[in-house]
């Protein structure tokens, strides 16, 4: 919690002392002698003989009123004794001057309401509580952890995921152990020794052999997850934690070895494309990589890969990770965009964009996340070979501004639309769930990491930067009412906007108390809940920018709903069919991202801000911190 409220006692003393009383006697001689028709009336006998009337009546009231009693509106609290109704009293008699003017009026209220504004400090009562209960919530979600954990381990120890109605594990992710590694640097920040040495124990004894024998596996989900979840563990191991943790799992080392084997073989996606592009599919046993059907990859994919290639570098000594990595990005500079915007498909084989489908949901999501991250892992403005992709970001979110933000009917929600056929047809009011990274990356590439506060004592915010901060919180409320509006409390994967070109009936979202029930469509094949992370993860970095407590209470709110409708008794957590009836349909999945994202930030969201500060880490798109390179001990 901040150690003051946004409008603070000093205020109200100030204001306080705005409305204050003045004498009557001040009023009537400064209106005399200020008064438009002051010359007129001292020019005539009659003006003259007026004025003396009215000295001599003031006078005699003086003599003869009751003196009363004093009203200082010093203190809110002392308004409220004094002047409870709103009525003025004396010690006795009468008060003639409460007959020459209006009452004062009262002082602003602490806080003032500022219902209405969505980049306000709106006060809810129940944000003002202290920080020993933020604590003990953090405890509630570190719980939740080690629930899922007992699921995953007790039912699918080894596998990728757990199905935790079923009680068994599946590998739809290459047989990797993914749900391992992606809690592994999760276990550490929670400080959950036990699961620590469990998770760390079984890479150790199982990973590498796991590495070598398997077949095909994607290139990103591999990256992301588990060469991630090793770089961000070695890390950790390795640095602020390691004390905490050297009796627990292997020694750093182990964890990077594993990492630089696991990496060998998914350069092969590179060195086998015949452009910058690498192919998407790699098979580990004989490290060799082929594309997917039909030939293209994925926008984001083949752009969300250089956050981790480029620390084992660092770390390793070999720059040839970072080599191939960065060559995608260096590629992607030179080709054709629309205002910033690029399309969601492209080609290894010839290097250029397929298609004309641009937007920021499935396939397009973290190549802008990864322009600004790169750009700060890479020392940000110290590293001048790099201001490309700052650069490359900044068009990119003038052109979303332009182009694909929009405002619903009838109450204004702002949210990020989609071209399904680029510029030469109109937006369509679609938003995926995966859009909710962008209110944290907007509020990141504004500030840098650092609170807004700083940054405006030290003059860091240019005009564009506290544009897309208030940007930034109005789509964090837009992907906050996702959830509000739901039966369950809970967002569906993909959402539509009532506009005022597009309308769709009988497709709400279950609330009928919902404010914004009428804004959003929620069509039946979208309904689902995969328990996801985009939504928390901006809260996360917006209260860590902002200090506004609201972002914890949403924070809390969402937290609560996968409580009560996505929980297993028996372990772990579940996925949802169908968000808007209660009770739920499950599905039967959870996924590694639970555990490793959405979790994570919760835990960090109710935490204090020196934990994994975010002007010293970047979180890669699966929330594995890694250093910011200036950051780091050489």
């Amino acid at each position: 919690m901040r150690s003051s409220l946004p409008y603070s006692v000093k205020d109200v003393h100030y204001d306080n002392a705005k409305f204050r009383q003045r004498s009557y006697f001040k009023v009537m001689t400064q209106n005399l002698l200020t008064g438009s028709r002051k010359r007129d009336y001292l020019s005539c006998s009659t003006g003259k003989f007026l004025v003396l009337l009215l000295i001599f009546g003031l006078a005699y009231l003086l003599l003869t009123s009751t003196t009363p009693g004093d009203f200082v509106p010093n203190r809110l609290d002392k308004v409220s004794e004094n002047n409870q109704k709103g009525e003025f009293k004396s010690n006795g008699g009468i008060n003639f001057r409460n007959l020459w003017r209006k009452p004062p009026r009262l002082p602003p209220r602490l806080p003032p309401d500022e219902k209405g504004s969505n980049t306000s400090y709106h006060i809810d009562p129940n944000t003002l509580i202290s920080e020993s209960l933020w604590i003990s919530r953090q405890q509630k979600v570190k719980d939740a952890f080690i629930h899922a954990w007992s699921g995953y381990k007790r039912y699918a120890m080894g596998h990728d995921e757990l199905m935790p109605l079923s009680q068994q594990g599946t590998d739809g992710l290459g047989g990797l152990g993914a749900t391992v590694v992606d809690a592994l640097d999760t276990a550490m920040i929670m400080g959950a020794s036990d699961i620590v040495s469990e998770a760390g124990s079984w890479v150790e004894k199982h990973l590498l052999d796991r590495i070598k024998e398997k077949g095909q596996v994607n290139l990103f989900e591999t990256t992301i997850r588990v060469l991630g979840g090793l770089l961000s563990a070695y890390h950790l191991r390795a640095g602020e934690y390691g004390k905490t943790f050297e009796n627990e799992g292997p020694t750093p080392a182990a964890y990077l070895e594993t990492a630089k084997n696991l990496a060998d073989r998914l350069l092969s996606a590179f060195t086998s494309s015949p452009t910058a592009i690498p192919l998407c599919d790699v098979v580990l046993r004989d490290s060799s990589a082929h594309a997917a059907p039909g030939g293209l990859s994925s926008t984001s994919e083949v752009s969300t890969l250089q956050l981790e290639f480029n620390y084992l570098s660092t770390i390793s000594g070999d720059p040839k990770y970072s080599i191939a990595a960065m060559k995608v990005l260096e590629h992607m500079k030179s080709l054709p965009k629309l205002e910033g915007l690029v399309p969601i498909y492209i080609s290894p084989d010839s290097g250029q964009f397929s298609g004309e489908t641009i937007r920021l949901g499935s396939r397009g999501d973290s190549y802008y996340e990864y322009l600004l991250k790169v750009w700060l892992q890479k020392g940000a403005r110290e590293n001048h070979n790099l201001t490309y992709l700052h650069d490359m970001y900044e068009e990119a979110m003038k052109g979303v501004k332009h182009l694909l933000v929009r405002k619903s009917v009838p109450n204004g929600l702002v949210f990020v639309g989609e071209l399904p056929y680029g510029s030469s047809e109109a937006i369509s009011p679609k938003m995926d769930h995966l859009v909710c990274f962008l209110p944290g990356t907007l509020a990141l590439g504004a500030t840098k990491g650092i609170s807004k506060e700083e940054a405006m004592k030290k003059s860091l915010l240019s005009f564009e930067d506290l544009e897309n901060l208030n940007l930034a919180e109005d789509l964090a409320k837009t992907c906050f009412e996702m959830y509000e509006v739901t039966a369950t409390g809970l967002a569906p994967e993909i959402v539509y906007f009532h506009t005022e070109e597009y309308s769709e009936g009988g497709h709400d979202g279950g609330n009928k108390n919902a404010k914004y029930i009428d804004d959003i469509i929620i069509k039946p094949p979208d309904r689902h809940n995969l328990l996801r992370p985009e939504t928390v993860e901006s809260l996360f970095v917006l209260y860590r920018i902002t200090g506004d407590p609201k972002y914890r209470a949403w924070g809390w709110q969402i937290f609560e709903a996968f409580e009560r409708h996505t929980k297993v008794n028996t372990g772990g957590y579940t996925s949802l069919d169908d968000v808007t009836t209660v009770p739920p349909r499950r599905r039967d999945k959870m996924e590694t991202f639970f555990l490793g994202e959405t979790l994570k930030y919760l835990y960090l969201l109710f935490g204090d801000n020196s934990t994994i500060p975010l002007d010293k880490y970047v979180f890669n798109t699966e929330a594995h911190p890694l250093p910011i390179e200036t950051n780091i001990q050489k």
